[in-house]
């Protein structure tokens, strides 16, 4: 399948889809979705404190951040896909039973059979497959119909259509720009970071999660349709009505901080993202150590993950996964820089591909965590085509770090903790205390 081209549908056994035959971690939502009713309810107060945070402290960009992707494993598009048609493979492949946590269980026929009734009485089958999926109190499913799932395809692929800026949660119910894209619909309004959004498009955004927001500014997706926001600034209030535009993300950037230390960002593993993080620890300077944040990184294409795990390890486990009963292991590749020092800075906002990552990198011992703790996002899904054409993301299990721990709804603890709060200079503090600890361990000044 070509990348962004959006979904081409192989009927397989069950109607799951060819070329994206697993996701994994789907950390929220795409802003089509959203609109359309299908976000995953609200964290309880049995859940982690770091899941009401997600998004808070770091904040989120329409096309990365909060708004979700999936993270896809296997995919036709990448070399662990390849690697999934053959379980036999060094990259991919089953390891012994062990104990398996339960799954939030989907019966993905029942719900194909539900779709199929629902069409036959000429009721809406998409509508049926979210009644459905509802009802089995899945929290991370979704249903998408052909175009919201090629907009979804596209978002992986880097791309998505927005008004170009981050926001973050400001106050316990307010929620402001964080940054703006040079450029962007956003930009040539004239807003700038620290404007706070009060509505998008009539709808005021108090009490509603930085994810719910972002995907109010995405809207249904269309290129060159219009979104109004509510803004205020110091004491001025106004509004800016704004045409959304295609987009494409830049989820790695690479900051010389001194003699001794590179900052690398990974804001999303959108396709490309494993290779230039690797790109960046072979280019950096000998002797100097990795600060690689992971801050509001809600996830992405497992693929991606792996290749930035890679980057960093020579070979070894990953992480391992169930799925319908049946444990897999996912290998990094050979030959990363096992040598420089290396601290991964994470948050509450830290997610799914990204808690995955950081598993690795702390249970091997290859990177010292600091932070607060993730998010807690480490369930699989598994996309099916339904019926009526429409495609469904439903839980079949949940993947486990190298060292055996669960990470769907625990999240983790990084090895040095900082309290997570919201605003630019806790986001400083933080990263201060990373570069002191990647000091400490020969990198930096």
């Amino acid at each position: 399948m070509r990348a962004g081209a959006g979904p081409e549908f192989c009927r397989r056994p069950r109607g799951v889809l060819r070329g994206a035959a697993l996701t994994l971690v789907f950390a929220g939502v795409i802003g089509t979705a959203a609109a359309t009713g299908s976000l995953p309810r609200r964290p309880s107060a049995q859940e982690p404190p770091a899941a009401a945070g997600a998004g808070a402290g770091a904040g989120a960009e329409e096309g990365t951040g909060a708004a979700g992707f999936a993270d896809r494993s296997p995919s036709s598009r990448t070399a662990l896909g390849a690697a999934a048609v053959d379980p036999g493979t060094a990259a991919f492949g089953p390891i012994a039973p062990g104990p398996t946590p339960e799954p939030t269980p989907v019966d993905r026929d029942a719900l194909a059979r539900a779709t199929a009734d629902a069409v036959a009485d000429g009721k809406s089958g998409k509508q049926a497959a979210e009644e459905f999926v509802s009802r089995s109190g899945d929290r991370w499913s979704a249903v998408y119909d052909p175009r919201e799932y090629a907009e979804f395809e596209q978002t992986l692929d880097g791309s998505y259509t927005g008004v170009g800026l981050s926001a973050r949660r400001s106050g316990a119910d307010g929620v402001e720009i964080s940054r703006v894209r040079p450029g962007g619909p956003a930009d040539r309004a004239g807003l700038r970071a620290g404007d706070r959004i009060t509505a998008v498009d009539g709808r005021p955004v108090a009490g509603r999660s930085v994810s719910e927001v972002v995907s109010l500014l995405r809207g249904d997706g269309v290129t060159g349709s219009t979104v109004t926001l509510g803004v205020v600034r110091d004491r001025a209030a106004w509004t800016r009505t704004l045409r959304r535009a295609r987009l494409t993300t830049d989820p790695v950037t690479v900051r010389r901080l001194d003699d001794r230390a590179v900052l690398v960002r990974v804001t999303a593993f959108t396709k490309g993202t494993g290779e230039r993080i690797r790109t960046a620890v072979r280019s950096a300077p000998a002797g100097t150590g990795i600060l690689l944040d992971l801050r509001g990184n809600s996830g992405g294409l497992l693929a991606e993950a792996r290749t930035a795990a890679s980057a960093f390890l020579d070979g070894g486990l990953i992480a391992t996964y169930d799925m319908d009963g049946t444990q897999h292991a996912v290998y990094a590749e050979g030959g990363g820089d096992t040598a420089r020092p290396l601290v991964a800075l994470v948050d509450g906002g830290t997610m799914s591909a990204a808690e995955l990552l950081t598993g690795a990198l702390k249970d091997r011992g290859r990177a010292v965590t600091v932070g607060s703790r993730t998010f807690g996002k480490g369930s699989v899904q598994m996309p099916s085509e339904l019926p009526d054409g429409s495609v469904a993301e439903v839980t079949v299990g949940r993947y486990r770090t190298p060292a055996g721990h669960t990470v769907d709804g625990e999240g983790i603890t990084p090895d040095v903790l900082v309290r997570q709060a919201a605003g630019a200079r806790a986001e400083r503090r933080a990263e201060e205390r990373a570069r002191t600890v990647l000091s400490g361990l020969g990198g930096g000044s």
